[in-house]
Formats: structure tokens, C-alpha cells, sequence
């Protein structure tokens, strides 16, 4: 049985466009990134999930339950965050493992507080002390404290330093070995390249991409840097099939390439930037050949390819 799982969802504000389509399924133990531009329907589809909204077509389960229905139900195994954290002012750390001790029937202090020292929380601190990261801490162990079968964190590195962001990467990779599963909502490809086993992409309120992370790197474009001798023509030069020239000597580009090359000791005058999918073995043969004066090949960008998404999501709208 699927861990999560949704068919044909839809969801729509009367006339406004909320998700279309959306077929998801999530597998035991799966860390699964859910990713878009703002407005793409990612909270949408969460909060339908969480039982939160009611879908106006389609099927939406969790544990093999309906999540409108039997939504008290699941909610009772699944750890969620919010995207907009509201917490009460006058809440605390303990406060907050009391109360939710109370609602599970059993104590959830010895791992609330394992976590909470984890993410550097101050127990006695009300709320309304707090700076944003930490009330979004506060969140996150309370997601986390009574081990839920399922985590669904929307857009959870929101107001976290760098360093709280590994921690909770290393929590969510801890939950994943012991079988449990993620759902981890983000708007940035690279935040969960090194955390996800599989990616789904929604824009416009539809999935426009669901795949492992090394099938899109396969997909994802390389940034290379070529720079030409001195007398040599990029004009005279016959380019692959398999790259892209993004720009050459004098062309409106120039500086951007400065920018991108500032400090690498080159001249703007004698660089061409190309974009390159796929492999750069067959590239570097033939540039083998070329006697350029330098090439910098960069790793697949996901990045790239979801600006790409988001660029032909701006159009549309």
C-alpha cells in the first residue's frame, strides 16, 4: 500500500486556478521532494492532503484512507508544518510537548526534548520572544516528537539558518532508514537534490515532471565556459549539435559573462558560454581538437532546469 497517494486531485477558489490532475503516489520510507514556484499549487495540494481543504474531484489518501473523511484519523500518524507557522504567543517549548502529550495520550517529553536540544530551543522561551526561525523550530519538533509514520513539511527550511537546515536534513534522512516517509515541499531544486530519492515538479497547478533525481540530472543542462585563443574566431568554429551557444564575444551577454567569470582571470573578449545536455565525453573529443585556451565544465544544474519550468510558468501567466 502506498504511503500517500492522489488520482485525478482537483481543487479549485471559484474561479481562481488551484491544482489540476494531480496523480501522486509515495512509497514507505521514500523522501519525496515537492517542488514549484510560488502559487503552483503545492500548499493546495498539501492541504488537501492534510484534510485541511476538501478536494472538488479526484481521490486523495493516506495510509489507504480518505483524507477528508477519515482525516482525524490520519492526521493522528502524520507530522505536518505548515507554510505559514502561526503559534500562539505565550507558548513555549514545554508548554507545547505538554499539551501535545495530552492530544497523543502519552508522553512525548524525552524525544520532544532530544529534538528541541537538537535544534538549539530554549524550552522556557515564550513564542512571543521568538525570532522567526525558531518558532519554525518549534514546528518542527512538534512535527517530529511522537515518530509519525509520515512527515509533511511544506516549505520547511523557511526562516532557517544553514546549519539548522542540516539538522533537519539529518532528522528526515534518520526517519527514512527506520522506514518512516517525508513529503518535503520547496521552491528550490538544489535545497533538496542531496535529501530527495524522487522529485515531483508541479506548475500552474498540474505535475509537469515526476522522476528520481539522477533521471533529472540526466535532463539538467551543464554550464560550460570555453575560452578562445588569441586570434581564433568563434565564427569559424562548427559547434556540436548537443550544445546550446548562450553567447559569444561581443554579443549583448558580455556582461553577465563578466560577472560569472569575475575573478577567474580571463579576458570577456575571448569567452563563449554554452549550455550542454547530456554527457561531456563526446563534447571534450571534439573540443580536444579545437586548441582552445580553456574549458570549465560545470556539474548538471537542476537549478537551470527548474528556472525553466518557472520561466515557461511566468509566460502562462
Amino acid at each position: 500500500m502506498q504511503v500517500v497517494e492522489t488520482r485525478q486531485l482537483c481543487r479549485s477558489y471559484g474561479s481562481r486556478r488551484g491544482i489540476t490532475d494531480i496523480n501522486l503516489t509515495i512509497s514507505p520510507g521514500e523522501i519525496f521532494g515537492f517542488l514549484g514556484p510560488n502559487g503552483a499549487g503545492k500548499s493546495t495540494t498539501i492541504r488537501v492532503l492534510m484534510g485541511l481543504l476538501r478536494a472538488g474531484s479526484g481521490v486523495a489518501q493516506i495510509f489507504g484512507r480518505d483524507c477528508w473523511s477519515e482525516g482525524t484519523e490520519i492526521r493522528r500518524e502524520v507530522g505536518y508544518v505548515a507554510g505559514d507557522v502561526r503559534l500562539y504567543p505565550w507558548l513555549t517549548t514545554r508548554r507545547a510537548l505538554a499539551m501535545l502529550s495530552r492530544i497523543h495520550g502519552r508522553s512525548l517529553n524525552q524525544k520532544g526534548f532530544e529534538l528541541a536540544e537538537r535544534f538549539r530551543l530554549e524550552p522556557e522561551l515564550p513564542v512571543r520572544k521568538m525570532s522567526r526561525g525558531n518558532r519554525q523550530k518549534v514546528a518542527l519538533v512538534l512535527a517530529l516528537a511522537h515518530e509519525p509514520k509520515l512527515v509533511i513539511l511544506d516549505e520547511p527550511t523557511s526562516g532557517l539558518d544553514p546549519l539548522m537546515q542540516d539538522t533537519l536534513m539529518s532528522c528526515l534522512r534518520e526517519m527514512a532508514v527506520s522506514g518512516r516517509t517525508v513529503m518535503f515541499s520547496s521552491h528550490t531544486l538544489s535545497e533538496v537534490e542531496s535529501l530527495c530519492d524522487r522529485i515531483a515538479i508541479v506548475r500552474n497547478g498540474r505535475i509537469v515532471e515526476d522522476s528520481t533525481v539522477s533521471r533529472l540530472k540526466a535532463q539538467a543542462p551543464r554550464q560550460i565556459v570555453v575560452t578562445l585563443h588569441d586570434g581564433q574566431d568563434h565564427r569559424n568554429l562548427k559547434w556540436p549539435e548537443s550544445v546550446v551557444v548562450k553567447s559569444v564575444p561581443n554579443s549583448s551577454s558580455q556582461q553577465i559573462i563578466a560577472e560569472s567569470t569575475s575573478g577567474l582571470g580571463v579576458n570577456r573578449e575571448q569567452i563563449c558560454m554554452l549550455e550542454l545536455v547530456g554527457s561531456s565525453v563526446s563534447f571534450m573529443s571534439w573540443a580536444a581538437a579545437q586548441g582552445f585556451a580553456d574549458i570549465m565544465i560545470g556539474p548538471p544544474s537542476l537549478d537551470v532546469l527548474f528556472r525553466k519550468y518557472y520561466e515557461t510558468s511566468t509566460e502562462a501567466a
